[in-house]
């Protein structure tokens, strides 16, 4: 594994890469409220494969965190610091693995650059209305109806009991080792970072009004995808894996015994889906 730093748009993005350059790209997109730090153990399982290649969002991890007055924090705008990154490191074609947040930002590079997208792995990153958990309903009321008081409320998905559940919930007792989420409660305590991650949430409307958008570019381009999910995921529920078969008829779906960061407790197993699609 080796750690960098890329400067594009103004900002130095961290990264960390395994395997080498002579190798299929693959981009690996991390979710919230995490960092490229949830492919620690992945990436050294696929690194005689691929030339894995995983970054930070600005305001995520080890990448710079400009101020909200500096930068507007949007899935666009991380999209665009993203397409640079891949620009800047001259990726060129690359397979794309996108989780959570990775999804929307992952799915806007891949519209925008078809030609690149060597192929998809989707694990709980969600682009279907009906993958989506009970908890979007309050959302979209907020996106429907915010105000000062909801924005505040929305704030405990910061709370470290909030992101402990994140990671452990419908895991196996003792599967799920406290590192990435106790680095995880570390970077939430930065100065800046509850306002920063509630223009986020408030955000990501966007991404679901986008849906239509990246089913679409399923649909014309016809990438080859692997939509592997941790069944138990009360956010992004296995129906959001399954619609995939709607636009894809050719898709793999696959669904792991895990919740949400599902590469915590089947990392192993979802690496050897990984290199049974690519082969």
């Amino acid at each position: 594994m080796k750690y960098s730093r890329l400067s594009t748009g103004g900002l130095s993005i961290f990264y960390r890469t395994a395997g080498t350059p002579d190798k299929p790209a693959m981009l690996l997109l991390h979710g919230f409220p995490s960092a490229s730090h949830m492919f620690r153990d992945f990436m050294p399982m696929l690194e005689d494969k691929f030339y894995l290649v995983a970054p930070d969002y600005p305001g995520f991890g080890q990448s710079d965190i400009p101020s909200r007055e500096e930068f507007t924090y949007t899935f666009y705008n991380l999209a665009e610091v993203i397409g640079g990154f891949i620009s800047a490191l001259g990726l060129g074609k690359f397979y794309m693995y996108v989780f959570d947040y990775g999804a929307p930002i992952g799915f806007r590079i891949a519209m925008k650059h078809p030609d690149s997208i060597l192929g998809i792995i989707s694990q709980n990153g969600n682009i279907y209305a009906e993958g989506l958990g009970k908890k979007w309903e309050a959302r979209a009321e907020y996106w429907a109806h915010p105000t000062p008081e909801l924005r505040e409320s929305y704030k405990s998905a910061f709370a470290p009991e909030t992101m402990i559940g994140q990671y452990t919930f419908g895991t196996e007792e003792g599967s799920v080792s406290p590192d990435g989420y106790t680095l995880d409660i570390h970077y939430t305590q930065r100065p800046g970072y509850d306002e920063i991650q509630s223009d986020l949430i408030f955000d990501y409307q966007n991404n679901v009004n986008l849906y239509p958008k990246f089913q679409e570019y399923l649909r014309i381009y016809h990438p080859k995808l692997l939509a592997v999910w941790g069944k138990n995921d009360p956010s992004f529920i296995p129906a959001g894996a399954e619609a995939f078969k709607r636009d894809l008829p050719d898709a793999e779906i696959h669904f792991v015994n895990s919740g949400h960061f599902a590469l915590e407790s089947c990392c192993a197993e979802i690496a050897g889906l990984i290199r049974q699609f690519s082969a």
